[in-house]
């Protein structure tokens, strides 16, 4: 399944793990790269290739803090505001073909069964 989906992002230039930093800054742009690797569960040197990545395709930029020129923060560019409809499609159809014949009270179960996991991994 992971490959499958490798491949669909990679269709659109996109590798596994950048959809999640994308999400992140959909969800809340401008954020520090500090910021980004605590909600990304991350080390610093992983989000900073990343980034690079992401920003020689265009999609992100970094700026300093306006108050404090130590910090650095993310911003999306047009071009990423744009990309989350293609990646939100893929999204959508690894779902649909990773719960195809499960019913909506086994997808909540599962749910209820997979935060309890990432909840038991957190402790």
């Amino acid at each position: 399944m992971r490959k499958d989906y490798a491949d669909s992002l990679r269709s659109i230039d996109i590798y596994v793990g950048q959809d999640h930093l994308l999400w992140q800054l959909w969800n809340q742009d401008g954020v520090t790269q500090s910021e980004l690797c605590e909600r990304m569960g991350c080390e610093p040197p992983t989000l900073t290739n990343m980034v690079k990545k992401l920003e020689s395709y265009g999609l992100l930029t970094r700026k300093k803090d306006a108050l404090d020129a130590r910090v650095t923060r993310v911003f999306l560019t047009e071009e990423g505001r744009q990309i989350r409809g293609p990646i939100d499609e893929i999204w959508a159809k690894h779902q649909d073909k990773m719960l195809k014949g499960i019913n909506l009270e086994e997808q909540l179960i599962l749910k209820r069964l997979l935060q309890q996991i990432d909840v038991n991994l957190s402790e």
